[in-house]
């Protein structure tokens, strides 16, 4: 894990970017010695895992199942 100091992250934002992008190294950001910020790699999250409460979840019915004439709305009729 690098350290550096304010005015260096200042100066060197991009490039320090560019090692955290790269390396998925953390960075220490300091003010007079002490830790003030981390710059550290972006966690993408799983977009394709369903939420755990979804599988809890009961359909009382058949959801594809064909409406009857009378449950049709009116303007549908």
């Amino acid at each position: 894990m690098k350290t550096v100091n304010v005015h260096e992250a200042k100066t060197n934002f991009s490039s320090l970017l560019a090692r955290v992008e790269a390396g998925s190294e953390a960075i220490v950001i300091c003010r007079n010695g002490e830790p003030v910020a981390d710059l550290v790699p972006h966690k993408r999250t799983n977009r394709v895992k369903p939420h755990s409460t979804l599988g809890r979840i009961k359909i009382g019915y058949d959801p594809v199942e064909s409406l009857a004439a009378d449950e049709w709305p009116e303007a549908g009729r």
